[in-house]
């Protein structure tokens, strides 16, 4: 719950990138880290003599990394000119857990509804994505298995 919060926050305060990075990859990815920057930042709560330095540290780097691979990938696109198939691929493969077609829509500014539905179609006969639901509650999953 407090990431949640924490991404609320974020948003609240302009820092959008958390549409497009799943911050909570990027903690997942370092969470030995998390939980000892959290653990430095409660020692002496009871006392009142904890000191929040080590998690603001370590949520500002998760923050900065988050940016990092937001420009990484605008670069790549503006680069390259990757296809918007290939983009709306990486775009679910990189999300974490499932993703519908309008939070692809959002996150893909540019790529029509006709191209996104055309794509996933494809993407699912390939058996690279899973079609979970059916239809305004449709939702889609990279299929991991497919990929070992």
């Amino acid at each position: 719950m407090s990431r949640l919060l924490t991404l609320l926050l974020l948003y609240q305060n302009d820092y959008i990138v958390g549409k497009y990075i799943s911050l909570e990859k990027l903690i997942e990815r370092t969470k030995d880290s998390y939980y000892d920057a959290l653990q430095k930042s409660s020692q002496g709560w009871m006392k009142d003599e904890n000191n929040y330095e080590a998690f603001v540290k370590y949520l500002l780097g998760i923050i900065m990394a988050a940016y990092r691979e937001f420009f990484d990938r605008a670069h790549i696109v503006e680069e390259k000119k990757v296809p918007k198939p290939d983009m709306i691929e990486e775009l679910i493969k990189n999300h974490l857990g499932t993703i519908t077609k309008t939070e692809i829509l959002e996150r893909a500014p540019g790529i029509s509804r006709t191209t996104i539905q055309r794509t996933l179609t494809e993407l699912v006969k390939a058996g690279k994505i899973t079609k979970i639901g059916g239809g305004r509650y449709t939702k889609y999953a990279w299929n991991w298995r497919n990929e070992e």
